[in-house]
């Protein structure tokens, strides 16, 4: 068989790169789908939930949630509300200044990644809260969690001592 010439040769490899390269992408898109993870949507669940009581003067304090997602999919916690809170409570990140001391940024959403979570801590993500009253420790606080493709989720987190966390069950 005779070699192709040069002029034959140049169109084959323009047109043959870009060939190969769509049939290795649709090899990996068939095996991302046959492992049944491709448009699984976010699948979230609260595993833990508690809340700092308010201590002294102090008109705010903190909440933490541990928010898991076994979906396929990232999700992202965009709003928190509650009928317990004197104001609508805030996402919120600790961010220290240069100087060594400590202050809370307001932040719009927080990411919740696939097959993962977030966990909220008192030295990262949480949730700024302002009580209508008096939480005392043990006491429920109602909260409802809205993401931006998961279903809202509807929790009770109960009030510890700051520095402290909570192992009670969560209640609906």
């Amino acid at each position: 068989m005779p070699v192709p010439s040069a002029r034959l040769r140049a169109p084959l490899t323009a047109v043959g790169v870009p060939v190969l390269a769509c049939a290795l992408a649709l090899c990996g898109l068939g095996a991302w789908t046959a492992t049944g993870r491709a448009g699984s949507p976010p699948h979230v669940a609260v595993t833990k939930a508690y809340v700092y009581q308010p201590l002294g003067s102090t008109r705010e304090t903190a909440a933490f949630f541990t928010l898991t997602n076994d979906g396929g999919s990232a999700d992202r916690l965009v709003k928190i509300t509650s009928p317990d809170t004197a104001a609508p409570p805030a996402l919120s990140e600790h961010r220290m200044t240069s100087s060594g001391a400590a202050y809370r940024q307001p932040v719009g959403s927080a990411a919740v990644p696939a097959e993962d979570g977030l966990t909220m801590t008192p030295h990262g993500t949480d949730v700024t809260v302002r009580p209508k009253g008096t939480w005392l420790p043990g006491e429920e606080v109602s909260f409802t969690l809205r993401f931006a493709y998961g279903k809202p989720l509807k929790v009770r987190a109960v009030v510890v001592r700051p520095g402290t966390e909570t192992d009670r069950p969560l209640r609906p």
